[in-house]
């Protein structure tokens, strides 16, 4: 398409003839230079407009594929996971026991409270490390609307407490984790788990297309991130609180855990699905802006166009009955762009090439050339191709006759 417009650029500002009196000159007063810089300007921005979007395809693009392969591993990641659980011998089927007695007998109780002593010391290090990214969160610019309870008879949502059932805000969050009582949190994962039901509570009320979704949207996919960084500690102080109790208590916490992880990774993946989503449908609109662009570009070029003469007329309807009949097709639906009275799928149609107008005219031109051009290139390919099957079967025939000449001479 950029070929086609500068080859416009070219016609319309190429050295011509003296018109006859009766001529009418398209091209508008002025500087030829100019407008055809300014032609090629606009060009030049569209071709990178172009490659932006076309990095931004690529990105959906790969997502989904990458997307698509993981789903194929988790897939053979179940199969051998199923193969694992089969029972090895006679009351293996469950490999959690619940041996309780005879590990409390081998262990005293002040091994018992040193492990203990240790774990709290590990659980208040991984509080500390996370209050730091609870900061980061509630520092962002975005955090002010999620810090206090929803005032919701101030904002008349009459509707709020049917359609979220635990509401939950960062202050509160701060206060169940300065309290001394039983109300405080147990560990992260607890804090963890409320951080999460502020911003799926903000997004399950407003819409998508509301400030509020998009703010609680944005921090969520940064707190995920975080998360997912601290989560190594995380298990460590699953596993250390865990030896304080029994085997069976210790396969608990650790299906909770790998519960838990999963459902991160659920969650970076909805955030990530939902930003692909948003940045295809973007890129949908970007893309239709651009042929929009690029059509207007293109008007611009026709219409400083000279008149087509006679002759050229009559060269671009022979043009026209030599296209094959795909491109034909194609050549009608240019004309009924601008005509709509025009029948491009009529099987007889009847084309007046002066009752076309210029853009029209100047359009079809350059639309023939360049079929004509190609249907050129394809025919000297298979000539050359039949060329050289003929060259194959003659070589094959000759060597064929000169082994039975041989045969007959002997």
């Amino acid at each position: 398409m950029a070929e086609s417009l500068v080859a416009a650029e070219d016609e319309a500002t190429a050295p011509l003839p003296p018109p006859p009196p009766t001529a009418a000159v398209a091209a508008e007063s002025g500087n030829p230079e100019t407008e055809v810089d300014g032609f090629r300007r606009r060009i030049d921005d569209l071709i990178s407009q172009a490659d932006e979007l076309e990095k931004k395809v690529s990105e959906v693009v790969e997502f989904h594929a990458n997307k698509k392969q993981t789903n194929n591993l988790k897939g053979n990641s179940v199969v051998r996971d199923k193969e694992k659980e089969r029972p090895i011998g006679n009351g293996s089927s469950n490999n959690c026991v619940n041996n309780s007695g005879s590990n409390s007998n081998s262990k005293t109780q002040g091994d018992a409270g040193r492990k203990e002593a240790v774990c709290s010391k590990r659980m208040q290090e991984l509080m500390r490390q996370f209050g730091t990214i609870l900061r980061q969160i509630t520092n962002h610019k975005w955090a002010w609307p999620f810090m206090d309870p929803v005032d919701v008879k101030g904002l008349k949502l009459h509707d709020y407490y049917e359609i979220i059932k635990k509401p939950m805000d960062f202050h509160t969050i701060q206060n169940r984790m300065e309290t001394k009582d039983d109300y405080r949190y147990k560990n992260v994962r607890e804090i963890c788990a409320d951080v999460r039901l502020i911003f799926t509570n903000a997004m399950t009320y407003n819409d998508e297309k509301n400030d509020i979704h998009q703010m609680a949207k944005t921090l969520l996919e940064k707190f995920e991130e975080k998360w997912l960084q601290l989560l190594p500690k995380v298990v460590e102080e699953v596993t250390c609180w865990s030896t304080c109790f029994t085997i069976g208590a210790l396969c608990g916490q650790e299906t909770r855990q790998k519960e838990e992880e999963a459902q991160v990774i659920v969650n970076m993946q909805s955030v990530q699905e939902a930003n692909i989503a948003r940045l295809a449908r973007d890129t949908h609109t970007e893309l239709n802006e651009l042929n929009s662009l690029l059509e207007d570009l293109r008007k611009s070029v026709v219409q400083k166009c000279r008149k087509m003469s006679t002759e050229e007329k009559r060269k671009l309807g022979v043009g026209l009955s030599n296209l094959s009949p795909e491109d034909l097709n194609k050549a009608l639906e240019i004309i009924a762009q601008d005509n709509p009275n025009f029948q491009s799928t009529a099987e007889e149609v009847d084309l007046d090439m002066d009752a076309q107008s210029e853009s029209t005219l100047w359009r079809l031109k350059f639309f023939v050339k360049e079929a004509l051009e190609q249907q050129a290139k394809n025919s000297a390919t298979k000539a050359d191709e039949n060329s050289k099957r003929k060259k194959e079967i003659c070589d094959a025939l000759a060597k064929t006759a000169k082994k039975r000449n041989k045969k007959l001479s002997s």
